[in-house]
């Protein structure tokens, strides 16, 4: 299956296709999370960021009223993703999953093209 890449425009918010996936655990939470703060019409922004002990971290948050220049709008399970170009470059076939357990829950990414190179579990390199 070939996946389409779209950049957004003011004018034109056309989703395609994910090449990130959401899990159905993790889109049940964020359609939660959406519906709890009245953002129904609102997705999740899937980034990339310099920090780290090994050069870079994800980050997740909500993203109202569209995506910015150049970022692109994909769907999966349900759930509005917005990216940017650079982040996009990092988190090709990456996994958002929602894991809850005894000791509490929290959201994850799974990139099989990240290479993890220390302990923390909350930055990779690529």
């Amino acid at each position: 299956m070939q996946t389409a890449t779209q950049t957004i425009t003011p004018e034109m918010p056309v989703m395609t296709p994910a090449t990130i996936t959401v899990t159905e655990a993790a889109a049940g939470k964020i359609r939660e999370l959406l519906t709890e703060e009245s953002k129904t019409e609102s997705g999740l922004r899937v980034f990339v960021q310099g920090g780290g002990c090994s050069g870079f971290q994800y980050g997740l948050m909500i993203e109202e009223g569209g995506g910015g220049v150049g970022d692109q709008l994909r769907e999966s399970n349900g759930v509005r993703l917005f990216v940017d170009p650079v982040s996009m470059s990092y988190l090709k076939s990456a996994e958002v999953d929602f894991v809850d357990t005894i000791t509490g829950g929290g959201f994850t990414i799974k990139n099989p093209t990240a290479t993890p190179t220390c302990g923390c579990g909350s930055s990779f390199t690529a």
